[in-house]
Parts: structure tokens; sequence; C-alpha cells
């Protein structure tokens, strides 16, 4: 009886997601403090959707924990970025902030809130940069939910 090789399935990329906080007409920016190679770099919060999460569960909850804010999750902003040789994937959404809550860095070593005019004022992770990309139209007009 020949015996049958099995075939590898190719796994799914591993979902990246994070949030783009607009208020007041800037967005809110996170400098990484670790690991070192990403240290002093500026990203969106956010973090890896775990088992039995939907992408938005996921941002939520990373939110609360990054930055201690509880947030409603809206549309998605750009297009899927693929990461580390395409093993994984960012998905970036639009949050507003619930109840008054103000952002802290928790996790991060200091934030600042940027205007259009300052996007390139902080060095970004490049993964981050297609996002950044599309935030002047947005911030200038407030055009998400």
């Amino acid at each position: 009886m020949p015996q049958e090789r099995s075939v590898k399935q190719p796994r799914s990329p591993r979902v990246i997601v994070a949030a783009v906080i607009i208020t007041g007409g800037r967005v809110l920016a996170c400098e990484r403090s670790s690991p070192p190679e990403a240290a002093g770099r500026w990203e969106f919060p956010g973090g890896k959707v775990e088992a039995g999460e939907s992408d938005q569960q996921a941002l939520a909850r990373e939110c609360v924990e990054e930055l201690g804010v509880r947030v409603e999750v809206g549309d998605r902003v750009g297009p899927d970025v693929p990461l580390a040789h395409g093993r994984a994937v960012l998905r970036v959404f639009a949050v507003r902030l619930l109840g008054g809550d103000q952002p802290r860095a928790l996790e991060h070593r200091s934030m600042r809130w940027l205007a259009a005019d300052e996007l390139d004022s902080v060095p970004w992770l490049p993964a981050d940069q297609p996002i950044v990309a599309e935030l002047p139209g947005l911030l200038l007009g407030e055009g998400l939910s």
C-alpha cells in the first residue's frame, strides 16, 4: 500500500491590530520603549489578536492594556500591511474614546497628539508608515467613524 504524503497547509499570517485615535484634528502616536530595535520609534497602539478574539475585540483589549482607555472600534484605515516576511499582517482601525477616557502611556515611553503638519516630526516604525500616509486627509476632515 503506497504511503500518503502529508501536505503542509500554509499557515494564516498572525494578525496585529492597531488603533488610530483622532481627537480635535490630532492623532495619538506612541513611542516604543522596547524591544531595543524598535525603542524610540513611534507607532499606533495595539497588539496581537489572540485565539478566539475578533480583530475588534483584540483592539479594544489592547487599548485598555496599553492606554487605560475604553474604545469603540470603527472602520478600517488603509490596507493590510504585511509584516515579518508575510508571517504577520497589520490591520489598523479608527477608534473613538468612550466615557471621557484619556489615554495614558502605560506600556510606551511617551505619547504625543500629532496634527497633520506634525506627522513627519517623529520616526515612525516602517509598518505604520503606510497608515501615516493615509492620515492627512482624515485629520483635516476628521472623516473617521
